[in-house]
């Protein structure tokens, strides 16, 4: 899916659900990209507005999914290396 807002939020206040949609099952490949389309949607919301509660929350979330929430390869056998993380700082 495109980082294009659904259009039958663009004429309305967002709510809670329009976060938790978003939400979804979140995975690690796609969690930034979910991340970014939410903190689009709360953008304009006031502090303490219940779906950007959520939102913030859930951003912190992803991020976090995103950059370390992920194990690429497995574990080294004798004499290999696993991939390196998203996480790995020599990246």
């Amino acid at each position: 899916m495109s980082q294009a807002e659904s259009p039958n939020r663009l004429n309305r206040e967002v709510t809670v659900d329009d976060v938790r949609a978003l939400m979804g099952a979140s995975t690690p490949h796609f969690a930034l990209q979910l991340r970014n389309r939410i903190a689009r949607l709360i953008a304009p919301l006031p502090a303490g507005h219940p779906a950007r509660i959520l939102g913030e929350q859930e951003i912190a979330r992803l991020t976090a999914l995103g950059f370390s929430g992920e194990t690429r390869g497995h574990h080294a056998e004798p004499g290999m290396r696993t991939l390196r993380s998203v996480s790995d700082s020599n990246l």
